[in-house]
């Protein structure tokens, strides 16, 4: 493969990370705004166009091997590819979590837990995903590091509404069973949408981890 070919492969596989990252971002959203609308379409459409997701990875994934095996690249160039392959790993994950908030749609209604915003921790999880493929587009290694710190503000906005669901359930009364049953659906769904968002934030924090590995050849923030 010529010189010229190669580096344009290797720059394809930066902007088709990219656009991973855009697609994925748009799922999240997606996600969130179904939540907050409790709109069972469009919970079911994020549901849906997963598959669109799980192909691209399959396809990133593919590219990846290929530079790999058929390059054998070293120093920075090898350390763009293999950060490259872990980052789309992290983002169809992070798709996978944009699935989940899909299928809570369906069921979940928040309106008896007025004091947890959801929408804030999900726009939280949004700014950092956006900042951390900045990093990865940039080769910003101060912007990855800035994506690790901003994730201690997102891990107390989960812990404080955790904290609120479960002292709120305690001060509800339930008139009977079946209410006790559909407080406690509402509360686990509610639960299961912090923990993830959640999550979503830990693999933004991986994907500004291996952007440093890849610009910076350090490990600093990989865990």
């Amino acid at each position: 493969m010529p010189r010229e070919d190669y580096q344009q492969k290797l720059e394809s596989l930066r902007e088709d990370v990219l656009y991973m990252g855009e697609v994925v971002a748009e799922r999240l959203r997606m996600g969130l705004d179904a939540l907050e609308q409790q709109d069972d379409e469009l919970g079911q459409e994020v549901i849906d166009r997963d598959s669109e997701v799980n192909e691209l990875y399959l396809e990133l994934e593919q590219d990846c091997i290929d530079l790999l095996a058929l390059q054998q690249p070293v120093a920075g160039d090898l350390r763009f590819i293999a950060s490259s392959f872990k980052i789309i790993t992290d983002l169809e994950r992070i798709a996978d979590l944009a699935t989940n908030l899909g299928e809570y749609a369906a069921e979940a209604r928040y309106e008896v837990f007025p004091d947890v915003d959801v929408q804030r921790i999900g726009d939280e999880t949004l700014e950092m995903l956006a900042m951390a493929m900045a990093a990865y587009e940039d080769e910003d290694a101060d912007g990855c590091f800035a994506v690790a710190e901003r994730d201690d503000d997102l891990d107390a906005l989960c812990e404080d509404a955790s904290e609120i669901i479960v002292r709120d359930l305690i001060e509800k009364e339930a008139d009977d069973e079946s209410e006790v049953e559909d407080l406690m659906a509402d509360v686990s769904r509610l639960l299961l949408t912090v923990r993830d968002l959640e999550r979503v934030g830990d693999h933004t924090v991986n994907i500004a981890a291996r952007t440093l590995y890849m610009v910076d050849n350090s490990d600093e923030l990989i865990y």
